[in-house]
């Protein structure tokens, strides 16, 4: 059991049925009146994020989420398929539960798969991948005014913006948290 007191980014628990995950929380001391958690909660099985309040002393059974190292196979129409590393078993996940940013993961990647009682509800990328250029622009000299940048296309599909002395072909790294090119690789 966990109570809303200790209410911390990250904290997943079980209310009316549901799995909630805390995404932000603050703890409230009005001047008038008892104090209390203002909470933005996401549903960890539909996504779906909501704000509440609670009270502090309010007790909720913790819910236990699994996290499990798979490496990303291959994708077949809507179905991503991740092997498990001990038993060496295909599981299929459909592109709905895939995050944005699984868009620069590339085949034989290591993903945390996140799952709950057996249900798959979500999947981590690695917090930085290295990818190849496949097509940019080139940069020329002069075209420089502070930190310009261009558009460029990844191995995997995916677009960054690229600082101007980045070519075709090179190895760069990206933070798939945000996005953003980091460097070279």
């Amino acid at each position: 059991m966990i109570s809303a007191g200790d209410f911390r980014n990250g904290v997943t628990f079980e209310e009316e049925g549901q799995v909630l995950q805390v995404v932000e929380f603050q703890h409230v001391k009005p001047g008038k009146g008892a104090a209390f958690v203002r909470t933005k909660t996401k549903n960890v099985l539909t996504g779906a994020v909501i704000e509440k309040s609670y009270n502090p002393t309010a007790k909720f059974p913790t819910a236990f989420i699994e996290r499990k190292d798979m490496e990303y196979s291959y994708a077949d129409g809507d179905l991503y398929y991740f092997m498990d590393q001990e038993s060496y078993e295909l599981v299929p996940i459909n592109s709905s539960d895939l995050p944005d940013n699984f868009k620069f993961v590339k085949e034989n990647m290591i993903c945390r798969v996140l799952s709950y009682k057996g249900k798959v509800f979500g999947v981590e990328p690695p917090n930085f991948v290295e990818l190849q250029v496949t097509q940019t622009d080139p940069g020329f000299k002069g075209d420089t005014a502070t930190n310009a940048t261009k558009p460029a296309t990844l191995e995997t599909g995916a677009e960054v913006k690229v600082p101007l002395f980045i070519d075709e072909g090179e190895m760069i790294q990206i933070d798939t948290r945000t996005g953003e090119y980091m460097g070279r690789a």
